[in-house]
């Protein structure tokens, strides 16, 4: 979505194999960790009306969290990945997942692994829920509400960025299908520390995702949106979108500067990360900072480039089938930043 003139949309195929529902500029995908985004947007407005600290303690918002030595952990660290708690609470269901007080009370449970900031490793599930609760005892409100009454509504797209999904809007959801992901997730390791952040019982998988219970529960280290709401929400981070920027630009700056560029214990690789966003993703251009869930959705928004990115998807493909990358490439050739 560019900053200048009316957005362009591409959509293309159906939402369903089994029905003729062509995608439009309404369906909404589950992106999984896509949703990180909409979590890490929500602090930085919060952070914006001075309700949210980034150096605070999270036990200052949320004092049970503090336990077993975590009294030191800031949403800073939470958002760079680098608190120490990335394993999910053991033998955590989707039932407890449907639990929002039960599960917070399992990860405020949780024993670091490592000193605040000293590593960094990819909170894949509890990330939603530290944040959302931090958000809570802030707010007094669910992160789902300040997302719709703060970011969705004031951009025009109430209705299309969510983390759990209203019952009524299920029907807009799109069917997931794997197209290579399921086997990439069967080619780690089983002792591996990513299936001790995101239980194998809990994957990011096409048969999870399609599940009623799981796409309606409150789970803020995911999310489910459309593609124009998610390129509106990303273009409001760096600019005016019709009138409304969601925050100041000395802070734009400081959410696209890499925090921590170390290899990630959890995902096995060097990742950049900056407050709540991930930046130097082979499909992001230079400076540019964004989210990307399992099975190839993303977004970003590109400062220099003055524009910004969401691609939706429901065919769940690894890395090297990923089309996002060469979707981006074609965008930025035709705006003529092909060089940059």
């Amino acid at each position: 979505m560019g900053q200048h003139g009316p957005p362009h949309r591409a959509r293309q195929g159906r939402t369903d194999r089994t029905a003729d529902r062509p995608v439009d500029e309404h369906t909404l995908f589950n992106g999984w960790s896509t949703g990180k985004g909409l979590a890490a947007t929500v602090v930085h407005v919060l952070a914006e009306y001075g309700r949210l600290g980034y150096d605070v303690p999270v036990a200052e918002y949320w004092p049970e969290f503090g336990a077993h030595g975590k009294s030191g952990i800031t949403l800073a660290h939470v958002l760079t990945h680098t608190a120490g708690v990335p394993l999910a609470p053991p033998g955590l269901t989707l039932g407890d997942l449907r639990d929002w007080d039960a599960t917070c009370a399992g990860v405020a449970d949780l024993r670091p692994l490592w000193a605040p900031g000293a590593v960094t490793a990819y909170h894949a599930l509890t990330f939603g829920h530290i944040v959302g609760e931090t958000v809570r005892r802030a707010t007094g409100r669910t992160i789902a509400q300040v997302l719709r009454e703060e970011v969705a509504a004031p951009l025009g797209v109430d209705g299309e960025l969510f983390f759990g999904v209203p019952e009524e809007h299920l029907p807009r959801v799109a069917r997931l299908e794997d197209g290579g992901w399921a086997g990439a997730l069967a080619a780690r390791p089983a002792d591996s520390m990513f299936f001790q952040a995101a239980p194998a019982a809990l994957q990011a998988d096409a048969e999870l995702g399609n599940r009623a219970e799981y796409l309606t529960a409150d789970v803020p280290c995911a999310g489910t949106m459309t593609a124009q709401a998610l390129a509106r929400m990303f273009a409001a981070l760096i600019g005016e979108v019709d009138g409304v920027r969601l925050i100041s630009a000395a802070r734009a700056a400081t959410v696209a500067t890499v925090v921590i560029a170390e290899a990630d214990r959890v995902l096995g690789g060097p990742v950049p990360k900056g407050l709540g966003y991930f930046l130097g993703l082979p499909e992001m251009p230079p400076g540019a900072f964004g989210s990307k869930g399992s099975g190839g959705s993303g977004a970003f928004a590109d400062p220099a480039g003055r524009f910004s990115f969401a691609f939706t998807h429901n065919r769940l493909t690894a890395p090297s089938g990923d089309n996002a990358a060469r979707a981006v490439g074609v965008i930025r050739s035709a705006l003529g930043m092909a060089d940059r």
